[in-house]
């Protein structure tokens, strides 16, 4: 009987891979989506176990990348690193992070009888989903990015959040983490890492231009996350903040303070372009990315820990960073006669509010497209909206001429933008996506900013396809925090 079971476990599989990639093909030959989740979706449903069993197949190890900001741009990151150096990768690079985004990515690099042919997996893994799928992916590497409010109705409050994140690395029986030294929400993962090695990473100083800009020139309180000890509740001590509740702290009363980071950034400098200097155990190495932002040298500095730990050289991994190609939606630059347009997913207040900054800095006549929809993906609660410092645009919105708001929530939007004090006759409410797209290509300015939510981002990224030359090139001055 026991060789009929396995007959039968090996026709579900088969099954499972067959219609997976069938589904996959059927949905780019139908414009309904990249198809990176439904094919995972079909081949749960025939065989539950697909995902242990592919995982189970990968040669060297599975790099795991969690947290709120910056998951798509680090996971990718460390796939460049990987495949740069040689090994066959397997990854889910376009963000689909749930349980079945992370089966249909390892079903595209697995044959029809389910033999997977990779030397190593790098998968972006959603937060809550972060324990169902460890449950039968075992990581050998873990990356946490950080932690911000996001999603509230799915996540709920930030601290079930981290306990998510947390009981699920406490029940791993081996591995190594990489965590954000100057997160003290992720840093305090360092006591779930009992028998794992713990890599930090972080900044090893303060930018000396943060804060400057136009208008509101001192720096902004922004999105403080963690303002208490984790440990023993007491307010924390901070030398200085990054962003957020980043920065270099310490806890007066007990000995919880910012971690000596393994991987850190010196000499840094983040206007036009990225730069820094990284400092590792094996030595130091400069690093200049094609694009600005300290999200963008946070994302660089976890891959770069990851890098290291699945035993690339130092110098071969500044080489990958440098060469790195943002995903969809992540700081894409359009043109459309003559005019530069920019895209960007926006998704909670921390990264909303590294996006506005952009306002601050650019230069000339701007249009600005604003789409918010609450599918699923996006989280069904707006309220976030009203934690985003859209104020800052009272400073600057003399040199933009419209806010077209737009998705399923383009009334929301456009109420709190007249709230932040935005002139009513620069609010235009459209809430189909295609035609707000065609108001700010025909907008004056000589430079349009188009931020989206995760659902409205594909059909705002297909639109512009259509219509515009896509540059190669990355953005210089809009920083993604995906």
């Amino acid at each position: 009987m026991r060789w009929l079971r396995n007959l039968g476990a090996k026709i579900l599989l088969f099954l499972a891979v067959v219609l997976a990639r069938l589904t996959f093909r059927l949905s780019r030959l139908l414009a309904k989506g990249k198809g990176s989740s439904l094919p995972g979706m079909v081949a749960l449903r025939i065989c539950p176990g697909v995902l242990k069993v592919l995982a189970g197949q990968v040669r060297r190890g599975i790099v795991m990348v969690t947290g709120t900001n910056g998951k798509t741009t680090t996971n990718n990151m460390i796939a460049r690193i990987a495949a740069g150096a040689g090994y066959k990768v397997a990854a889910n690079l376009e963000g689909a992070n749930l349980i079945t985004g992370v089966t249909a990515a390892l079903i595209k690099n697995a044959t029809l009888s389910g033999r997977l042919n990779c030397d190593y997996a790098c998968l972006e893994v959603d937060e809550a989903s972060f324990p169902v799928v460890c449950a039968q992916v075992r990581p050998d590497i873990v990356v946490v990015t950080n932690f911000f409010r996001d999603q509230l109705d799915r996540y709920g409050e930030l601290d079930n959040t981290i306990k998510y994140i947390r009981d699920a690395l406490e029940k791993l029986p081996s591995g190594k983490l990489v965590l954000n030294a100057d997160d003290p929400l992720v840093a305090q993962l360092q006591t779930a890492g009992a028998g794992k090695q713990v890599v930090f990473y972080g900044f090893g100083e303060r930018p000396a231009h943060r804060g400057e800009g136009k208008g509101k020139g001192d720096e902004e309180q922004g999105v403080r996350e963690a303002r208490f000890c984790p440990f023993c509740g007491s307010p924390l001590a901070y030398a200085y903040y990054q962003y957020g509740q980043l920065g270099n702290y310490r806890c007066p009363r007990c000995a919880f303070a910012r971690p000596e980071a393994g991987v850190e950034a010196v000499r840094i400098r983040t206007a036009g372009s990225s730069s820094c200097l990284i400092l590792s155990p094996e030595g130091p190495v400069p690093l200049t990315l094609p694009v600005s932002g300290l999200y963008n040298l946070y994302n660089a500095l976890a891959a770069f820990a990851a890098g290291l730990l699945i035993r690339v050289r130092a110098k071969e991994i500044g080489n990958a960073l440098q060469n790195y190609t943002p995903a969809t939606g992540r700081m894409e630059r359009y043109h459309y006669l003559g005019k530069a347009i920019l895209l960007n997913l926006v998704k909670n207040p921390a990264g909303f509010n590294e996006s506005l900054r952009v306002f601050r800095e650019a230069e000339g006549n701007l249009d600005v497209l604003i789409a918010i929809n609450d599918n699923a993906a996006d989280g069904r609660d707006i309220s976030w909206l009203w934690d985003v410092d859209f104020e800052v645009l009272q400073h600057c919105h003399r040199q933009i001429n419209c806010f077209v708001c737009s998705g399923t929530r383009a009334e929301e939007m456009g109420v709190r933008l007249k709230y932040a004090g935005v002139p009513l006759d620069k609010i235009i409410v459209e809430p189909d996506l295609e035609a707000a797209v065609d108001r700010i290509l025909g907008a004056p300015g000589h430079q349009a900013y188009l931020l989206a939510t995760y659902t409205a981002l594909w059909p705002v990224e297909r639109k512009l396809t259509r219509c515009c030359q896509k540059e190669h090139a990355y953005a210089a001055h809009m920083s993604s925090v995906s």
